[in-house]
């Protein structure tokens, strides 16, 4: 008997493989020979690096940088197994989990210091790049990358603008003579898990903004200067970054991308399912457990569990699902392949105190289902 585990992380409770490593235990405790295939999965956003690095034995490497706020931290970046390609997690520098909650503002948070990373990966050498943009805490379309990478975003009077979503208004114009000499030689792939576009009610805004503690005012003003800002990036490159699937991802960092860096945007899912081969160890296995922290309407449209639940269905492997929250509408989730969702939590716990026994919830969870499925096989 085989069984992949195969989730995505916890977002601000566990990584992807801290879930694999939980249900792992919960596993051994029923069936203690089985062969266990840990797989973390990450589809653009936290846990991306580890799940690459850790795929294709690679190393980490640890960096100086900023988080939204503009503090400096101790970042990273990760390094493929082939030695060539570098990975990128936005999240590691620009995410909303680096920022406490009383202090999460995208009318003021940047992705600058996803734009050191990228800095500090091409100074390296590298100029394959793989960058992955969940969890982000911003909404300033890429602003604050592009001004980390040189170029210069500058109001009617030619001086640069402010940090933040909050800024976008005031850019008049951009100028590229101090643009990092080895961007051109980049080649930049953006693992999205979302196919947002940059503006309207499915936009990076109107969307994620309150995700980001953005008010009603500041999501009609953060709207409005990012229309503007799509604009400008319009005149200056020529294309309509707006319209494009996955534009508005991280705050608009998928436009940004696209545009300052000449980034492609491909499935965060797809690719890095391919680097870890999971369809075949899929193909091979009796039992499949995937997961994340919240399963609902959306998680059948590109999250992880969905890409684990059709790849499951597609060689006739009965996929689990655990989840902290789950709701009721999952129809389309059990169409793609999923055989069942479990929470692993109970109604009586707080979102505080379920976050908090995360991993010890996933592994009662998993050996009680295993424990059930024995059952029902003996009857």
């Amino acid at each position: 008997m085989r069984i992949v585990i195969a989730p995505d992380s916890f977002k601000e409770c566990l990584t992807a493989t801290q879930v694999a490593e939980a249900i792992a235990t919960g596993i051994r405790k029923i069936y203690p020979e089985v062969e266990i295939i840990r797989i973390p999965i990450a589809d653009g956003g936290e846990g991306t690096v580890e799940a690459l690095v850790s795929a294709t034995r690679g190393k980490i490497i640890p960096v100086r940088s900023v988080d939204a706020l503009n503090r400096p931290i101790q970042s990273f970046y990760g390094v493929l197994g082939d030695g060539e390609t570098a990975v990128i997690e936005m999240a590691a520098a620009s995410g909303l989990e680096k920022i406490a909650p009383e202090e999460r503002n995208p009318m003021i948070s940047s992705t600058f210091g996803t734009g050191l990373l990228i800095k500090a990966a091409m100074e390296a050498g590298f100029r394959k790049i793989i960058i992955g943009i969940g969890g982000s805490a911003t909404n300033d379309g890429g602003a604050g990358m592009a001004q980390a990478l040189g170029f210069g975003l500058l109001n009617q009077k030619g001086k640069s603008i402010g940090a933040g979503g909050g800024s976008l208004a005031d850019v008049y114009s951009i100028n590229k003579t101090h643009v990092h000499t080895f961007l051109r030689e980049a080649q930049i792939t953006v693992a999205c898990d979302v196919r947002n576009p940059l503006l309207g009610s499915s936009g990076a805004t109107l969307v994620f903004g309150p995700q980001k503690c953005a008010t009603p005012e500041m999501i009609k003003t953060l709207e409005k200067n990012m229309t503007h800002f799509a604009e400008i990036l319009r005149q200056e490159f020529g294309i309509n970054f707006a319209e494009i699937p996955g534009s508005g991802a991280a705050g608009g960092l998928g436009a940004g991308l696209m545009a300052f860096c000449n980034a492609k945007i491909v499935s965060g899912f797809e690719l890095i399912s391919q680097l870890t081969q999971l369809e075949v160890h899929i193909k091979q296995a009796s039992l499949v457990f995937t997961g994340e922290g919240k399963i609902d309407s959306q998680t059948a449209h590109g999250k992880t569990i969905s890409g684990v639940a059709l790849l499951g269905k597609k060689h006739q492997v009965p996929v689990i699902a655990l989840a902290g929250i789950v709701t009721d509408d999952l129809a389309d989730l059990y169409d793609q392949g999923i055989t069942s969702a479990y929470t692993i939590g109970d109604h009586s716990m707080s979102p505080d105190e379920s976050m908090a026994r995360a991993s010890e919830l996933l592994t009662e969870t998993t050996e009680r289902i295993l424990q059930m499925m024995e059952l029902q096989d003996k009857k």
